[in-house]
């Protein structure tokens, strides 16, 4: 990243906006929260936060300016965009959390876990969780050491091509914790709150 550049990180008003950008900083970037839609310029850097219902976080991003066609305008100029837990699945086309559409630029559904009745599994699936490497990719090394992960999620990505999954994480059966779409990045998980391996993670999304 070259000094005179930021990571945008987007804030529509559901976001861990705070612990974003000190994890930013601390590993070597620059942060600029943004509560419009700035000039996306060429290469730029966006990270879209996100807490909170999906119906919600559509609406908040729409009064915020923060739309489909922006992203599409964000890509056109070689930029990357990273979304974090709420914020990846907002990049999907839907979700069974309300009828708002999604932005669209990940043909995936955002599902809600369902666990048979033996299962005993709780939602939210809320704690850490192993993530294991897909096909080879710039944020999620394939190494003999777990990559550790926290997460706080009820619903899930479901991605018709299965082949921009690039982490799987397993809670009463695997699901995609992680994607890829040329320069889109997805990740179910909060980087920002799992210490050493969400530092080195987000090191290698500014380093990008």
């Amino acid at each position: 990243m070259s000094q005179d550049s930021s990571i945008y990180v987007l804030d529509f008003g559901l976001g861990n906006i705070s612990s974003v950008v000190r994890m930013i900083e601390k590993v070597g970037g620059r942060a600029e929260v943004v509560r419009h839609v700035p000039n996306p310029g060429r290469k730029n850097k966006f990270i879209l936060p996100g807490v909170g219902h999906f119906e919600h976080g559509m609406r908040s991003m729409r009064d915020f300016g923060m739309n489909g066609s922006f992203f599409s305008e964000v890509l056109t100029r070689e930029g990357t965009v990273l979304g974090i837990c709420l914020g990846m699945q907002l990049l999907c086309r839907g979700s069974e959390e309300g009828s708002e559409p999604g932005l669209g630029l990940i043909d995936a559904d955002v599902r809600k876990f369902r666990f048979s009745p033996n299962q005993r599994m709780r939602v939210p699936h809320m704690g850490w969780g192993v993530v294991r490497a897909g096909p080879s990719n710039p944020l999620i090394p394939d190494t003999e050491e777990e990559q550790r992960f926290y997460f706080v999620h009820s619903y899930r990505v479901v991605p018709d091509d299965p082949s921009i999954v690039i982490g799987t994480a397993n809670y009463g059966g695997e699901f995609c914790a992680a994607f890829q779409k040329g320069n889109i990045f997805g990740v179910q998980f909060h980087p920002e709150k799992s210490h050493r391996f969400g530092m080195a993670l987000m090191r290698r999304f500014v380093e990008l």
